[in-house]
């Protein structure tokens, strides 16, 4: 048994007084992070064919460097954030991701690019464990902030899609990463100038408690379900992201040849699908967190299933309901953090928790070209259920806890 008790909430400000621009920029943060990640994806095709590859599944596992070091650079980066402080964080995050944005722009084979995106991941390896703690600081809402923040960045992956697909077609691959790569930079200059500097690092602060306390050992049992569930998470996340362009292209062939078109689909899955985590973040603030999260994830299953079996329409339909729980799976994560970690803890926490489930995820980028190759989009799908009910399980053996008082509207 837990011995959990709920602290009262804490005022609704931030202690720096930050502006609706930083509150904006941070969360633009987070559609920078994922945009920048999945371009390549959405682009791949056309790469492949100006770098000399018959298929775009023989150079999608070049890009595997990028989610290693999106996952391996979360431990140095929530350390950085805690100890050094998290806004010096977000500058070098915004300037670091256009940069190498650029260095990708310049590259003229795989290994040139597969070192460029490896470079991206590391610098966007510093927004989770940095960015999100610094958006709920004292918040007495965080479910509903994670779950703009989850809108914010899964926006960005519909623009990935949208935008990628028109510039592809207008100008070329190359302009797809010039462009975000410059508004990042431009972004980081108007943090740097807005956002107030931080008095002391998070570390060394006072209050920001857990929303929950837990025993130490409850504590132990939460972070384990906490990572093993993030990782299976971001295996079902990765795989989708990085494979739905392709999976539309085949189920959509001889029907729409148009990749600016097919963008265009997918990014309507992906912006309709983002506003779960809207609808999730209100939740998580309202209703039992366990249940709730429990069968989000067991909702997975018979839609991965359904989506393995479609064809054209019926495979836009099947994958906008994969998408919506997929989505609506991702406020967990950050808000258990929020849930059971005291501030001062949690770019670390956060860290640490990244690094495993990243790491695991990047597995599923390496392998979704030859997995695909090998055994097809249906039987891909349907291991991807068998990881949902895995994930399902996993998320059973959460702390039970006290009633929280919900928030009131």
């Amino acid at each position: 048994m837990t011995t959990a008790t709920a602290p009262a909430a804490t005022p609704d400000a931030h202690p720096e007084g930050f502006s609706t621009i930083v509150r904006l920029l941070l969360n633009v943060g987070h559609a920078v992070d994922h945009m920048f990640l999945l371009i390549f994806a959405t682009a791949v095709a056309s790469i492949a064919v100006e770098f000399g590859y018959a298929n775009w599944t023989d150079l999608i596992p070049y890009s595997v460097g990028a989610f290693i070091l999106f996952g391996l650079g979360s431990l140095p980066a929530g350390r950085l954030g805690d100890l050094w402080g998290r806004r010096n964080m977000m500058i070098i995050f915004f300037i670091g991701m256009g940069v190498s944005a650029l260095l990708v722009a310049l590259t003229q084979n795989a290994w040139q690019i597969a070192a460029a995106l490896t470079l991206l991941g590391a610098f966007a390896a510093i927004y989770h464990p940095v960015g999100i703690p610094m958006l709920v600081q004292n918040v007495p809402n965080p479910g509903a902030v994670i779950g703009l923040n989850g809108l914010a960045g899964n926006l960005g992956i519909a623009v990935a899609a949208l935008v990628t697909g028109f510039l592809v077609k207008w100008i070329g691959w190359r302009a797809a990463f010039v462009i975000p790569g410059l508004l990042s930079i431009a972004c980081g200059i108007i943090f740097a100038l807005t956002c107030p500097k931080e008095t002391e690092a998070p570390s060394k602060r006072k209050g920001g408690k857990a929303q929950v306390a837990l025993t130490p050992q409850m504590l132990m049992r939460a972070f384990a379900v906490m990572t093993s569930a993030a990782a299976v998470s971001t295996i079902l996340f990765n795989f989708t992201t990085n494979g739905n362009s392709q999976l539309l292209s085949e189920g959509f062939k001889g029907i729409i040849d148009d990749p600016a078109l097919i963008g265009t689909l997918l990014a309507i899955i992906y912006t309709i699908a983002s506003f779960a985590q809207i609808v999730v973040g209100r939740l998580i603030d309202r209703v039992a967190f366990k249940p709730l999260q429990v069968w989000i994830s067991i909702i997975q299953i018979p839609l991965l299933i359904w989506a393995a079996h479609s064809q054209d329409w019926g495979l836009f339909i099947a994958l906008l309901a994969v998408m919506v729980f997929v989505f609506g799976a991702i406020p967990f994560t950050d808000a258990m953090i929020v849930r059971y970690v005291d501030d001062r803890l949690r770019s670390r926490v956060a860290g640490m928790r990244l690094t495993v489930a990243f790491g695991f995820s990047s597995l599923a980028v390496w392998i979704l070209g030859p997995l695909v190759n090998a055994i097809g989009f249906s039987n891909a799908l349907w291991i991807m259920a068998g990881i949902a009910a895995i994930k399902a399980a996993i998320v059973m053996l959460l702390p039970e806890e006290p009633a929280v008082e919900p928030v009131k509207p």
